[in-house]
């Protein structure tokens, strides 16, 4: 059964408008739908029903009868949010997944895309290619996480050292807003200065504000080489150093990656790669563009390097590379293993403060007893700290609550954020208010009120009204 006699009419109504095959009710739909990628616990329920539309006027159509009707909405991509944002908290929503609405179109004399929400980020970036274009945002999960997601999430990656994040590819979007509503901002040009700029907004606001259904995405010239070498750690001192020596030396890598000591050692035994586990940590590093420079520019971060001391291994074929990368990739599952709970944050901290705030994490995970795997996207001082413990034990998941909310604190004291590419969603909208402050969190519920004044899109995300 769904969660009460009105919202089961309303869903049978719809479904008897849009077709039975695109309005969900039976309960094995509803629990596949119920949760995320999300790790941490969280107390979810299977929505009351889950909705598959094809097209903008089906979308236009649902949230204009839910909305009307009072039934929130949890709007759906690939589900690989690590924050709770597409999962169920009350029961009596509906998820709107939009994996079918996966059709883009190329523009290639303007270098833009024109994708629906449900688009797989990668099979977008590999048709593209085919054109000599690029599409840089490259979150972990791009293989199944959406261009819906990503524009919800504002996804980052590794190369949003040199190339940005989602939201610097974000032209225009289109979507639909309270009661049936829709909205167009934008456009497949490279400047518009036309009132606020709406479309950078929305990107980020989670699914909180209404429901995306088409982005225009800014395209680039393809690299033509990429190069990959890894540089081994005695100290993390000597880490903050050498990223430091080689972001001010005219070298753009657009890839700056760390791995910890914990991370070396999960990654060789989930994928035998026979890196050094001595080591206090590794970077990966690739740099890309015309093959000249690419060659050029690869010799002087590995002579930045060695006149610090350390140690570089460059990949001499392509196969040498990906087999680097799947590595970094397969992080998270290779830290997986470690224990049977995990705790992934995504915090962020200025650059010049990464020596000192890694040991101060690592100092934090000793207090607590835990172990500690800390990897990412250094580059641009995004790291992902983990936390590994016993999911069986309640005393440890209260020892890693703990550790969180004191990660959080101890990341604004260092002058950073406590998300960058992860979001807020449940998880983390207990500490929002730390880095925001009251004002900030006001302005925020300011928005929602005004987009959404009856809290149903994605409600209990992000921000509370109350």
């Amino acid at each position: 059964m769904v969660s009460s006699p009105k919202v089961e009419k309303v869903l049978r109504l719809l479904q008897r408008e849009l077709g039975e095959e695109k309005v969900v009710l039976d309960p094995v739909h509803r629990a596949v739908y119920e949760r995320d990628a999300t790790t941490i616990p969280v107390e979810t329920k299977p929505p009351a029903g889950v909705i598959f539309p094809e097209t903008k006027e089906e979308v236009r159509r649902i949230v204009e009868v839910l909305y009307e009707e009072d039934i929130p909405m949890i709007p759906r991509g690939g589900g690989s949010c690590l924050t709770g944002g597409s999962a169920g908290l009350r029961g009596d929503e509906v998820v709107v997944s939009f994996e079918r609405m996966n059709r883009f179109r190329i523009d290639l004399e303007n270098a833009t895309v024109y994708a629906e929400p449900g688009v797989i980020t990668y099979e977008l970036q590999k048709a593209v290619e085919k054109h000599g274009l690029f599409y840089p945002p490259d979150p972990s999960s791009y293989k199944y996480s959406t261009v819906g997601g990503n524009v919800a999430e504002n996804a980052g990656g590794p190369r949003c050292v040199k190339y940005g994040v989602t939201r610097d590819y974000v032209l225009g979007l289109e979507g639909v807003i309270k009661y049936g509503q829709t909205f167009k901002f934008g456009a497949p040009v490279m400047k518009d200065v036309a009132g606020y700029d709406f479309t950078k907004f929305l990107v980020g606001s989670e699914g909180t504000l209404g429901l995306i259904t088409g982005a225009i995405l800014r395209l680039i010239p393809l690299p033509k080489e990429r190069r990959v070498l890894l540089a081994f750690f005695d100290d993390l001192e000597t880490v903050g150093k050498a990223v430091t020596k080689i972001m001010t030396s005219g070298v753009f890598p657009s890839a700056l990656e760390f791995m910890d000591r914990v991370c070396i050692k999960a990654v060789n035994d989930y994928k035998n790669l026979g890196l050094p586990e001595d080591k206090a940590g590794m970077l990966l590093i690739e740099v890309d563009g015309h093959p000249l420079s690419v060659r050029e520019e690869v010799v002087e971060v590995a002579s930045i390097l060695e006149r610090l001391g350390v140690e570089t291994k460059t990949a001499k074929t392509k196969e040498e590379e990906d087999k680097l990368w799947a590595a970094r990739r397969a992080l998270g599952p290779a830290i997986s293993k470690l224990g049977t709970g995990k705790v992934n944050e995504d915090i962020v901290v200025p650059r010049s403060r990464l020596a000192e705030y890694v040991p101060a994490v690592q100092k934090l995970a000793q207090k607590y007893g835990l172990l500690c795997a800390i990897f990412g996207h250094i580059g641009d001082g995004n790291l992902h700290v983990n936390f590994i413990f016993d999911a069986s034990n309640p005393d440890e998941l209260k020892k890693v609550e703990r550790a969180v909310e004191e990660l959080f604190k101890l990341t604004v004291e260092f002058g950073g954020s406590i998300t960058g590419e992860h979001g807020v969603g449940i998880t983390k909208k207990p500490f929002l208010k730390l880095q925001l402050g009251e004002v900030g969190l006001e302005l925020v519920r300011g928005v929602k009120r005004l987009f959404d004044p009856k809290n149903l899109f994605n409600p209990g995300k992000l921000v509370d009204l109350t």
